[in-house]
């Protein structure tokens, strides 16, 4: 089997669209849809549904997708080894990590990146509890993780502990406040983060004990904007102080002490315990291990 027949088939069900893989591959849509056609043949199988209004996979598309996706990681495993027995210092280095953690790397890819210019790093936004299963399918070669996977399979190691921080306006009536009790919190309309975490599970069970009511009346995609609606007066939140460092020091956001409500965030680096890493993946841990254990 051919390689190219399945990149085409992992671009049409990656853009979910024939006209879209065409464009993104440069080829004209009849090449594309031939190609797929060709690959339908060779396995004697349908891997999509035509009869669908959208572009659907089969049962069968489905399992071939999974291993053309196996395929394009080999092979960029494979060009990053080549280029790597060129020249050391080059590679490819991708990370996974979701929008809080992102944020804590900044810092160190600025001083790898002083170290290794040549190295092509990507980090992709992903949800915390996808990222164990993508550093196993060989998707990401280290990942970011706010918990512990418990997943044989893979190496964790913690490389910063973080903590909730309970953020207000400097105009809010909690801003002059040393600290605050959950029962003071009732009335409060909280900015809350719509994706699934540990930690605002902890939040509610906490407040539920004390049988207190927690208004979360707005929920918003990112820490961004539940960082801009805390500064606008608009709500309060919990979120990781990590994210909210640089305005804490300005000032434009204040953090207030909640007596009962201690929430510390062990931020893990994981990468594939059977797999060896690219020199890219080895020197950043060399990087970020030593600077965090100081």
């Amino acid at each position: 089997m051919e390689l190219h027949p399945l990149k085409v088939f992992l671009a049409v069900a990656s853009e979910k669209s024939f006209s879209r893989a065409a464009e993104k591959m440069h080829r004209t849509q009849p090449a594309i849809s031939l190609a797929v056609q060709r690959l339908e043949n060779e396995l004697e199988e349908k891997l999509i549904d035509r009869s669908a209004k959208d572009l659907l996979l089969t049962d069968a598309g489905k399992v071939v997708l999974e291993y053309a996706r196996r395929f394009e990681n080999l092979e960029r495993e494979m060009d990053t080894a080549l280029s790597e027995l060129r020249d050391n210092s080059t590679g490819r280095l991708t990370i996974g990590a979701n929008e809080s953690t992102s944020l804590y790397l900044l810092k160190h890819i600025q001083g790898y990146r002083r170290l290794y210019p040549k190295v092509k790093v990507q980090v992709r936004r992903s949800l915390s509890s996808r990222i164990p299963a993508q550093l196993v399918d060989g998707d990401l070669e280290l990942g970011m993780l706010t918990y512990d996977p418990n997943d044989d399979r893979l190496v964790t190691q913690v490389i910063y502990t973080d903590r909730l921080a309970f953020i207000v306006s400097p105009t809010h009536r909690f801003a002059g406040r040393d600290s605050v009790t959950i029962s003071e919190l009732g009335m409060e309309t909280f900015i809350a983060h719509n994706v699934v975490s540990p930690y605002r599970d902890i939040v509610i069970q906490e407040f539920q004990s004390h049988k207190v009511m927690l208004n979360m009346d707005v929920e918003m995609p990112t820490v961004e904007t539940i960082r801009k609606m805390v500064q606008r007066n608009e709500g309060i939140a919990f979120l990781p102080r990590m994210c909210v460092e640089q305005e804490l020091e300005q000032g434009t956001l204040r953090e207030v002490r909640v007596q009962e409500l201690h929430v510390e965030r062990k931020i893990r680096l994981a990468y594939p315990a059977r797999r060896t890493l690219s020199h890219a993946a080895r020197a950043f841990l060399e990087v970020v291990i030593p600077v965090s254990a100081a």
